[in-house]
């Protein structure tokens, strides 16, 4: 699956590589360098980056599914019990 990123993430990570060789590496880096860099990038690293996020949300709505069923769970066959603490009268069947 190939990463595709719109026209204007493209163009930010673009000037973003730029500045980053300009700010911390010995040489510039131009534009049509940095346009191939990023394609290696998303080619070669940005699946590994993409399934990390997919484990994560998995992972995150595991967990928010086993909330939901705490807040909704209802105790089944629960009658007889809340008839016992009220009181009510009438025959016990047994």
């Amino acid at each position: 699956m190939t990463i595709e990123l719109t026209k204007e993430a493209r163009a930010e990570a673009i000037a973003s590589i730029e500045r980053y060789f300009a700010e911390n590496m010995e040489e510039r880096i131009g534009n049509i360098a940095a346009g191939a860099l990023l394609g290696f990038l998303l080619e070669e690293i940005g699946p590994s980056i993409y399934n990390k996020a997919v484990a994560d949300v998995q992972d995150k709505l595991q967990m928010r599914i086993a909330e939901i069923d705490l807040e909704v769970h209802e105790d089944e066959f629960q009658y007889w019990s809340r008839q016992a603490k009220v009181g009510k009268p009438g025959k016990a069947r047994r």
